[in-house]
């Protein structure tokens, strides 16, 4: 264990950068949840790797309350149902965890228009969560948190007032100020007009 204020990096990089099999589940993967970097879909599978690798030291120990919160925890991310066991948790695939992002969730309930809106909505800070706003597309939606997704409702705008005449403070009195109407522009004649009209 480290100090408690230096914080682990909650993802890491895939030893073969240049894999052909993984670049291309990636492209997948961005292509139908709507990931915009890699780094999000690695965060994603680093804690999709940490529940796998819980799982089998369970299966090794034989911890029989460790099993139970883990199984409690699938079930209220809605990843697994009550009746299963470590063995379901074992055969979990990356887009059972991808099904729970928040991203996903509104695209799903028809919230969203596209996978792409979805993210605009939650970058924006559009999408109420319980009581909070959350602008995570990565977020895990447990169960209960479905049933509580609203959007942000608009602030209506008051209708604007007439402008009433303004008042000025002249001497200790209010004064109603007059607008100045402007003045009509001097008629201009020529000398030749003049001349015609005079011989007419």
């Amino acid at each position: 264990m480290g100090h408690p204020k230096k914080l682990r990096k909650k993802w890491r990089r895939p030893r073969k950068l240049f894999d052909k099999d993984r670049i291309k589940l990636e492209k997948e993967l961005k292509k139908e949840y709507g990931f915009r970097r890699k780094k999000e879909i690695w965060k994603l599978e680093f804690d999709f790797k940490r529940i796998k690798r819980r799982a089998r030291k369970i299966l090794a120990t034989k911890d029989k309350e460790a099993e139970k919160i883990l199984i409690e925890k699938m079930n209220k991310l809605n990843i697994l149902p009550k009746n299963s066991g470590l063995e379901d948790i074992l055969n979990l695939k990356l887009k059972n965890l991808c099904d729970r992002r928040l991203q996903t969730i509104l695209h799903k309930k028809g919230v969203a228009n596209t996978i792409k809106h979805g993210r605009q909505l939650i970058t924006h800070k559009k999408v109420i969560v319980g009581d909070r706003i959350i602008n995570q597309p990565n977020y895990l939606v447990s169960k209960e948190e479905e049933e509580n997704i609203k959007m942000k409702e608009k602030i209506k705008k008051e209708e604007v007032k007439e402008k009433e005449p303004v008042e000025t403070k002249e001497g200790g009195k209010k004064v109603e100020e007059k607008v100045n109407e402007e003045p009509k522009p001097e008629e201009k004649f020529d000398k030749k007009t003049e001349e015609k009209n005079v011989g007419k």
